[in-house]
């Protein structure tokens, strides 16, 4: 999944035939954590559009079919005091939940923190001025070199046989969004998703500034209150080391 397009932020979460967030982009609004909120912008966080260049109007995406994917609800209980620690080798980031606003996208968050889901992950996208990017489980695989080797590429339509798209896996499954009025500000932390507006699975991404063409087409749910000196020293590759919830 992928941020809007300062190269779109799209999730990674195989969900449908193409997603976007490997589709260039136009940076003109969003980023690939997953795609834009309305399903056919391509300015938002893409889950599949690795580390291309935010200018780039040229469609890398390869055309690959993903088939449909079970619409997870979590029956995880929230308290709302929850907070989840982002432990990587640069240090830890901190942040809260809201719970009252996406309610089911945090319940799935924690679901997947708790069970080690992100433990080993690596963060395969990262614009400077826009997002920073991980969730995609194919990462976890593959070396910080690897990553930062395999993504540049990959955003070129250079793909080699037998590898996997990165920014394009998942936990198996997606969620309804949850738009609601909170806004991507520094700090912000939503799901990235494809064209389709109901497809995060397990792909985030934190704002590196205030992303205004993003607000209402991705679920924010949550903000960083520690660390986000961490976040801006993020690079592709950086190792997610674990994620626990506090309670």
């Amino acid at each position: 999944m992928a941020v809007p397009s300062k190269s779109a932020v799209r999730c990674t979460t195989p969900v449908r035939r193409c997603w976007w967030f490997v589709v260039p982009l136009v940076v003109a609004s969003l980023v690939a954590l997953g795609g834009c909120g309305g399903g056919a912008d391509s300015e938002g966080p893409d889950q599949m559009r690795g580390n291309a260049d935010l200018s780039s109007t040229e469609e890398t995406e390869p055309a690959i079919a993903y088939e449909e994917e079970v619409m997870h609800e979590s029956d995880v209980t929230v308290s709302g005091n929850e907070v989840a620690v982002i432990t990587t080798p640069k240090g830890t980031i901190k942040f809260e939940f809201f719970a009252a606003d996406a309610p089911n996208t945090v319940a799935s968050f924690i679901e997947l923190a708790d069970s080690g889901f992100y433990d080993g992950i690596k963060f395969h996208r990262v614009v400077p001025n826009f997002v920073v990017q991980g969730g995609d489980p194919q990462t976890r695989e593959f070396s910080s070199e690897q990553i930062a080797e395999m993504t540049a590429r990959q955003a070129r339509g250079i793909i080699q046989p037998g590898e996997p798209y990165i920014g394009s896996g998942g936990p198996g499954w997606t969620q309804k969004a949850e738009i609601s009025n909170r806004k991507h500000l520094e700090g912000a932390v939503a799901m990235a998703r494809s064209q389709a507006l109901d497809s995060a699975g397990s792909q985030f991404y934190i704002c590196l500034g205030p992303q205004p063409p993003l607000d209402g087409k991705y679920t924010v749910f949550g903000q960083v209150i520690e660390g986000m000196d961490v976040v801006e020293a993020i690079a592709v590759g950086d190792e997610i080391q674990s994620i626990a919830i506090e309670r």
